[in-house]
């Protein structure tokens, strides 16, 4: 799971940032906090004098990014700055007579676990679209680790109602410790397709895919329109064939690793939220208002996840409804009140707890004042 905690440490200052506009109870989306008489202690605090910071965060998000090259399985480019790391994998997806070279390797192991390098693309693409700019000097390595995901998911889907879903046998890669560059244990293939579906990953998938098309969209059009063309057309497929990948034949080879337990159910949701922010095209804000309940919608379930896509998804459409004015949306901002509230320390809902480190005071000060407000506007 490294490359997850990787990608939803990039997320964390858009997850964390969300909550000062929709955890204020007394201000809608066209109210200014800095004149609500009845704004948040939270919004209170922001516009309290900052003060330094004493945690390098410019150097955790550099090394961060940093982590995803170590992870890189297949041809390495010139540019690599994890130079022990060296090319491997060459020959992935030659036993199912496909090209499966490249993508990353899942943690400490050998395999590419499709599912959750697919989610690990859309929150690192999220990240970039919503705090790309303070990046810096690190917005284009982090391009580039979408990138380098995007590549290997476009070949995974290159074969119309099939997604190449995982490289290596998960069982026997976790028997023998070795390097990438020189391991021996089986490189086998496994798939979904309209015979055996798995909603769940080919949803994701799409949401993988159309999330980087907004990263790309002005600095390569072109390839942004390959990839919002491929997500529109795996998520008809993740639609169309439902089941999940690891109820059925696959679950030999996907469990206990990536098991889906939440159902696919909030993949398709997540996945028709990207898609309607990449697109713009009004069936994927009707497919949401019609299937919205039954696809679990208004679930108090407040946990989001590789498995549990709900609150990213509630999340995602709110900033519709707040920016967009989207109204039929309206209710997923309620929905992403409870979720965002329960994170927040000082909230009478917080149902987290926190390691030490940055403490909220810390990490307000540490953003430049009125960003908050500025990104929802």
């Amino acid at each position: 799971m490294g490359t997850i905690s990787a990608s939803i440490f990039l997320l964390l200052l858009s997850l964390c940032f969300t909550p000062l506009l929709l955890c204020n109870a007394a201000a809608d989306s066209t109210t200014n906090p800095a004149q609500a008489p009845h704004s948040s202690p939270l919004l209170r605090q922001q516009r309290q004098p900052r003060r330094s910071a004493s945690h390098n965060y410019k150097d955790a998000l550099t090394k961060s990014i940093m982590f995803f090259e170590g992870q890189r399985s297949g041809k390495l480019p010139p540019n690599q700055r994890i130079t022990w790391r060296k090319d491997s994998g060459l020959s992935d997806g030659s036993a199912a007579n496909v090209d499966l070279v490249g993508g990353y390797y899942d943690a400490g192991d050998n395999v590419k676990f499709g599912f959750p390098m697919a989610f690990t693309t859309t929150m690192l693409s999220w990240s970039v679209i919503e705090f790309g700019g303070l990046m810096k000097g690190e917005l284009m390595n982090a391009k580039e680790a979408i990138r380098w995901a995007t590549d290997y998911l476009l070949k995974a889907t290159a074969k119309p109602d099939t997604i190449y879903v995982q490289v290596g046998d998960a069982t026997k890669d976790h028997a023998c410790w070795e390097r990438a560059e020189d391991m021996d244990t089986p490189r086998s293939v496994f798939k979904v397709d309209k015979n055996n579906p798995g909603t769940e990953v080919a949803a994701e998938t799409a949401a993988a895919l159309a999330a980087a098309s907004l990263v790309f969209r002005k600095c390569d059009p072109t390839y942004s329109k390959t990839l919002v063309k491929r997500a529109i057309r795996v998520f008809e497929f993740a639609d169309k064939y439902r089941g999940s990948y690891s109820n059925g034949g696959l679950r030999p080879w996907v469990c206990p690793y990536y098991c889906s337990v939440s159902g696919y159910e909030d993949e398709l949701l997540w996945g028709a939220a990207w898609l309607h922010k990449a697109t713009k095209n009004a069936k994927y804000l009707n497919y949401i208002q019609v299937n919205g309940q039954t696809l679990g919608a208004s679930e108090m379930d407040n946990t989001f996840c590789w498995d549990n896509k709900h609150a990213g998804a509630r999340i995602l459409l709110s900033k519709a409804f707040l920016v967009q004015k989207v109204q039929s949306l309206h209710d997923y901002k309620g929905h992403a009140d409870n979720f965002i509230c329960s994170l927040i320390p000082g909230t009478s809902t917080s149902q987290s707890q926190y390691t030490p480190g940055l403490n909220f005071n810390e990490f307000l000060s540490f953003i430049p004042s009125g960003i908050i407000i500025n990104r929802w506007k």
